[in-house]
């Protein structure tokens, strides 16, 4: 999953840059002032009246004017800017390393560190934090998946080291990585199909696999000792799943992994994202949002009907005639969880347009 810095900023950072940044957004501005007090007529053009029944929370694609506040129990210690990340000891010589949006995670042994994952936005860190620990140095890299923005600053770690570490990953992620080419991710050394043992001096770590759900390859890492789990891009302690269930390639997989984790034994979790190390408690919550999420999409699947609101015109265009259906089905389905989950999940109104559409659409295909 990316959700990576903004591309724009060395673009703005320029005085040309800004300048043409603003005469754009002025003329943009300006002409969208203009046409949202007329009214458009032409084919494909919104409709004057919305949906019945639709959500006040602003669908994909429609502007927001203020999201939702961020409960509370979502938010993690707060950061020194001057530093940009923080340390959390989660048992004997285990650490998450974090900028409150991305997680890594370390373990300290007799004669080095296991590091599990790089996020490149924590890549002029992950060395800082490891010297706040121990001047050991890094002997082997765990990659929890194959996507960038976990593993990408691997690349960038290595060229500082003065001997290569070992790389281990899944044997999917191996698979993935060899078509990427990608010199950010360099090629695991030592991969696995179903279990592997990493004892190194007085350290374990237990790395499994559960199948696919959020990508082919993505594996728990189990500290049994300091009774930390790291499953990253399934759990959001706090938070509403990033979009689309966090980009799950496979939804009755990512459904199939929340519950495994909702059955293990532990009492951290370093989750990839957000502010903080997560629960049970917290797996528990997303767990019961998915149920509910499942049944509202259900159950929406089976009380609205085909083609209301529709141009009579339009009844002979299949395609728009479906998505006149989902659309209405998704707004059912948002309808439904709000009361529940609008205060109890960070960026509830952010992501449960894409929750909704992904659901209907699992439970009609897979």
């Amino acid at each position: 999953m990316n959700i990576l810095r903004p591309f724009y900023k060395p673009f703005l950072s320029s005085v040309g840059g800004l300048a043409l940044y603003c005469v754009t957004a002025l003329l943009l501005g300006f002409s969208t002032s203009a046409s949202a007090h007329q009214e458009c007529a032409a084919p494909g053009c919104a409709a004057s009246e919305p949906y019945h029944g639709m959500p006040a929370i602003a669908t994909i694609g429609a502007r927001t004017g203020k999201y939702m506040e961020i409960p509370e129990a979502a938010k993690g210690p707060t950061i020194n800017p001057a530093k940009g990340y923080r340390i959390q000891e989660l048992g004997r010589g285990l650490y998450m390393v974090t900028d409150n949006v991305y997680q890594a995670m370390f373990v300290v042994h007799e004669k080095g560190v296991v590091l599990a994952d790089a996020p490149p936005p924590l890549a002029g860190f992950i060395a800082k934090a490891i010297r706040e620990v121990t001047g050991k140095p890094i002997t082997h890299i765990i990659y929890s998946h194959a996507h960038v923005d976990h593993i990408g600053a691997a690349g960038e770690l290595l060229a500082t080291l003065p001997r290569r570490p070992v790389i281990i990953a899944h044997e999917e992620t191996q698979t993935i990585l060899a078509r990427a080419r990608d010199p950010k991710r360099p090629l695991p050394g030592v991969t696995f199909r179903d279990k592997y043992t990493l004892k190194v001096g007085g350290q374990r770590l237990d790395l499994s696999y559960h199948g696919n759900g959020h990508e082919p390859g993505n594996i728990f890492i189990l500290a049994p000792e300091q009774r930390t789990l790291m499953v990253v891009d399934v759990i959001f302690p706090g938070w509403m799943p990033w979009r689309r269930l966090a980009l799950a390639q496979d939804i009755p997989g990512y459904f199939k992994q929340v519950e495994k984790i909702k059955s293990m034994d532990f009492d951290w979790l370093v989750s990839g994202h957000v502010a903080r190390a997560g629960t049970k408690a917290d797996v528990a919550m997303q767990h019961e949002f998915l149920q509910d999420l499942k049944e509202a999409a259900g159950k929406a699947l089976q009380n609205t009907a085909s083609g209301e609101g529709m141009d009579a015109r339009d009844q002979s265009n299949p395609w728009a005639v479906f998505d006149n259906y989902i659309d209405r089905v998704a707004a059912q389905c948002v309808n439904a969880l709000t009361p529940k989950w609008a205060s109890r999940l960070a960026a509830f109104d952010v992501y449960i347009w894409d929750q909704c559409f992904t659901m209907e659409q699992s439970l009609r295909l897979d």
